[in-house]
């Protein structure tokens, strides 16, 4: 009644053994070598050396090579850049925290609070809503 099967499916599992495989913790300092490079970019776009030094030093640890500074600026305002920085500090830090890598962590919830801070600091809360 039916006809058997002559080639092998394309939902078979082929032999892996010659493909690259990272592991869950490579994907992980991949990706958090990733947010802590955007977030240098921000934190070199708002002049802060020292903090963008600070995160060199990570995303070099990280990447096994010192990343690229930002050369120029952009016309962004202050405030728009201190909520894109406090942003990508968060998203670091979740990574960091699920990695377990205390000094990314310390680094990214110290650059939360001093981006937070810098945005208003007489209102806890000025970054609800934010954009």
């Amino acid at each position: 009644m039916y006809e058997p099967i002559r080639t092998k499916s394309v939902h078979t599992s082929a032999d892996h053994a010659d493909l690259p495989h990272r592991s869950r913790e490579d994907e992980l300092d991949i990706q958090l070598a990733g947010h802590l490079g955007a977030l240098l970019a921000v934190t070199d776009e708002l002049g802060l050396t020292t903090d963008g030094d600070r995160i060199a030093a990570q995303v070099a640890r990280l990447r096994g090579a010192p990343p690229a500074r930002h050369a120029g600026r952009t016309d962004a305002p202050a405030p728009a850049l201190r909520r894109r920085a406090h942003a990508l500090a968060g998203r670091a830090l979740v990574v960091a925290a699920s990695r377990a890598d205390t000094a990314v962590a310390i680094l990214a919830a110290e650059a939360m609070d001093a981006h937070t801070a810098a945005l208003s600091p007489t209102d806890p809360t000025a970054l609800v809503g934010a954009p």
